[in-house]
This record gives C-alpha cells, sequence and structure tokens, in this order.
C-alpha cells in the first residue's frame, strides 16, 4: 500500500525546506503524494508543483489557515483548493498586509526589551518567508538571547508573553466557506492538539460541518491509539472524510519527520483517493 502525507511545512511560512526540496524529500522517503499546507499562504504551490511535474509524485495544492474560536487558535486545512484564483489571492494577501502589521509591533516590543530586532532584519534573516514565531524563536536562538527555540517561546513569543502580540484572525467557520468557495476541501487539523472536553470538541465540529467542513484530521504525529479512535468516531458522526498528515517542519520541528511523524505515522494512498473524489464532484 502506498503512502502520503497531507500536512507539509515549506520555508514560505515556518517549515526549513524549500518546496523543491520537499518533492525531493518526498520522494526518498517513498510518498506517492503529499500536501503542501503552509501557514496562510499559497506561496509555494507554483514551484513545488512546477518542479514535481515530471516526477512519480503529486503535490496537492493546500494552505493551513489560522483561525480563533472561543480563545483558542483553530486551524483548518484546505486540499485541492484552486489557489490561482483572484478572489483567494485577495483574501489571502488580507492575511499577508495582517502579520506584516502584527511583525511590526512585536519587534518593537522586543526592542524595548534591549533586543536588537526589526521586521526588516527577519525578512533579510528569513527571506521569502512568511514570518511566523518560529521565526522569532530561530532569531533570538541565534543571536543568543536564549537558550533554545523552547526558550524564547516562554519568555518572548508564547501567547501569555508581554511581547507577544496577537493577529486578526477569521473564524474556523469562515476558514471553511473560504476553502469551499476556492473549491477546495476543508479538513479540520490535529483537533486533539485544542485540548477541548469532548462536548466541546463535538460542539466545533457540528457548527463546522454546517459550515461545509468535510473532514477531519484523524492520524497525526503526535496521536496516541485513543486520539485516533475518537477522531474516527468523530468522522463516523458527522460523515467526514478522514485526513492525515506529519505536520513536518523540517528542522523547526526537530525529531518530526516527513510521512512518518515520530517514527509510526501512516497514512495509506486510499485516504487521498477519497478526497481526491470528493474535491472532484
Amino acid at each position: 500500500m502506498r503512502q502520503v502525507d497531507l500536512h507539509v511545512h515549506s520555508n514560505k511560512s515556518d517549515g526549513s525546506f524549500t518546496p523543491k526540496e520537499l518533492v525531493d524529500y518526498a520522494i526518498s522517503k517513498g510518498l506517492c503524494a503529499f500536501a503542501l499546507t503552509d501557514h496562510d499562504t499559497t506561496d509555494g504551490l507554483d514551484e513545488a508543483i512546477s518542479y514535481a511535474k515530471d516526477k512519480p509524485i503529486e503535490v496537492v495544492p493546500g494552505i493551513e489557515f489560522s483561525t480563533e474560536y472561543e480563545g483558542r487558535d483553530i486551524h483548518v486545512l484546505g486540499l485541492y483548493i484552486q489557489y490561482r484564483e483572484p478572489f483567494f489571492k485577495e483574501k489571502i494577501q488580507k492575511f499577508v498586509d495582517s502579520r506584516i502589521k502584527r511583525n511590526e509591533k512585536m519587534c518593537k516590543n522586543l526592542q524595548e526589551a534591549g533586543i536588537d530586532i526589526s521586521y526588516e532584519k527577519l525578512l533579510k534573516t528569513y527571506p521569502d518567508a512568511v514570518i511566523t514565531r518560529a521565526h522569532y524563536a530561530a532569531y533570538l536562538t541565534d543571536n543568543g538571547y536564549v537558550s533554545s527555540r523552547a526558550d524564547a517561546f516562554s519568555k518572548y513569543v508564547g501567547d501569555h508573553c508581554k511581547y507577544f502580540v496577537p493577529r486578526e484572525k477569521v473564524t474556523p467557520s469562515q476558514a471553511v466557506e473560504l476553502i469551499l468557495q476556492a473549491k477546495g476541501v476543508p479538513i479540520l487539523a490535529h483537533p486533539p492538539l485544542y485540548h477541548m472536553c469532548k462536548e466541546k470538541l463535538d460542539t466545533l465540529v457540528s457548527t463546522l460541518k454546517n459550515a461545509g467542513l468535510a473532514g477531519i484530521e484523524a492520524i497525526y504525529s503526535t496521536y496516541n491509539n485513543q486520539d485516533t479512535r475518537d477522531m474516527m468516531d468523530l468522522a463516523k458522526k458527522y460523515d467526514l472524510l478522514l485526513s492525515g498528515g506529519s505536520d513536518f517542519h523540517g528542522a523547526n520541528k526537530p525529531g518530526l519527520d516527513m510521512a512518518v511523524g515520530y517514527g509510526k505515522l501512516f497514512v495509506p494512498e486510499e485516504i487521498l483517493i477519497n478526497i481526491r473524489n470528493y474535491a472532484n464532484t
């Protein structure tokens, strides 16, 4: 049975591999397909898809939207999106503009803490990337302000740090609707990571199903067996497609590898076939 990975990041958001490097690496891992799902951007899709054109692998055009629901950061994946549509590109640009404003404010806060940082320096250090907190953590570590990236999140860029500036976000339902408008397949990403009780998670899934949610990430790098069973139960209850992926970020998530996650991940091709068939209906 062939294997896929439907949750992968490049250096166009907060991964460390270029889109082309991801293609070559996916082939070396024996994958027949992977989805490039960068955070709030599709900038790497043309490069990856074009490079993979004559290679034995499919690149699924995707995105991962960061949304907010009852004070929680909820992620919604869009697979097989028609990302070149003008309305979609315009919407994505608004996400980019929002990130820029947030990053400028965060840099100012960190400057007041005595850190030699600016948005321009971040862009120079990480060219062509959509600057996320992972880049701040790397910058602070590499320049000796903290001992590790985890330390950077704990002291400077974590949700509850005084230097952190939240970004304006859409709701999960709005993300689902936008993905549907782009003819994509909306998937709720890694629900166990939101640490919601069963009742609240059920309410979220029910709400998103009514908005058009098509699938749920039932196979994921950090899941235990119970997590997987719970997600499959939710999928069955709400008639949702199953999806799965590693959430590969390269060096920015040490120990987590494409295709296998932390060693035991396996996403069968059948899952992608079902999603592809749904996208084509």
